[in-house]
Parts: structure tokens; sequence; C-alpha cells
């Protein structure tokens, strides 16, 4: 099964696609979509839309698994921002005929490190030591998207470790 885990953001949005197959896990793409800041924001939207577009196309995930959006009360614009990031992402996947699953940042830090608090460095450490990934070349981003994927594999109770 190919997993799309997408991390969306207003600076960087995270993508990681793996293979899990029973015993195996493989990384196929990831990286961070990071549209220039000083664009008007809808070319920034557009600019994820269509780099994922070319990653779903190139790859057929089965499945992309969305961060759920998470709102402080302090900064509800940056909410109504980042959901017009999810939208883009949401639209992708119905687009492509890809299932969409959520998941709120908590449920995958439990289910992959044990701890529902768990920082995104400690998330990142999991990731790098069970993907094998040189500490370099994985950006924080890029790491939750991943955590996405592996723990929707996780919770479809593949055996990933």
């Amino acid at each position: 099964m190919r997993i799309l885990g997408v991390d969306p953001g207003l600076l960087a949005t995270g993508f990681g696609l793996v293979e899990v197959k029973t015993g195996t896990i493989k990384i196929l793409d990831a990286g961070s979509i990071e549209p220039n800041p000083k664009s008007l924001f809808e070319r920034r939207l557009a600019r994820v839309y269509h780099l994922l577009s070319e990653i779903i196309s190139a790859h057929k995930p089965q499945v992309l698994v969305l961060e759920k959006l998470y709102a402080h009360y302090r900064h509800p614009t940056t909410a109504c921002l980042l959901g017009h990031v999810r939208g883009v992402i949401c639209l992708l996947a119905h687009e492509h005929k890809v299932e969409l699953v959520e998941y709120s940042v908590k449920r995958i830090r439990q289910a992959l490190v044990g701890n529902g608090n768990a920082t995104k460095e400690q998330v990142q450490m999991f990731v790098k030591r069970l993907l094998n990934i040189e500490s370099t070349k994985l950006t924080l981003d890029t790491s939750d998207a991943l955590a996405l994927a592996l723990g929707h594999a996780h919770m479809l109770k593949f055996k990933l470790i």
C-alpha cells in the first residue's frame, strides 16, 4: 500500500510517501513544498496544488493522510489561512480518487512514539531511526508528513518495527 502523508503549512507543506508491505517499509518520495512567502496567497496555494498533484500522479498512492486542523484561540486568522491549504489538499485527494484520512497530531504521536505530547524533534528522531535517514536530510515538516503516513500504516496493523 502506498501512503502519502501531508503536513499542511503556510510557509512549508511537508510530504512523505511510503510504500508499506507486510514487514517492510520503503520511502518513495519526501520533502517540503516552500512557496515564495512574498508571492500572492493564491499563487502559493497553486504551487502546493500543482506540486502535490504531480507527486500523486507519479506515485499513485492509495491513501492521503492529512493532519487535522489545530486552531489556537489566540490565532484564529492563522487557522483560517491554513484551512485554505487543507482545502487544496482535500480537493487533490478527490480529483485523484485517493482515499483521504485525517488524524490529530496527538493521535499520530501516541501511535508512533507512545506519547501524544511528544515533541516534533522526538517524532523526527523516531522517523529517522525507523527509515534510516541521515539527520541532515529531514526537516521537521517532512518528518511530520512521514509520521502521518507511518502512523496510518501502524493503525492499520502493519508491522513496522
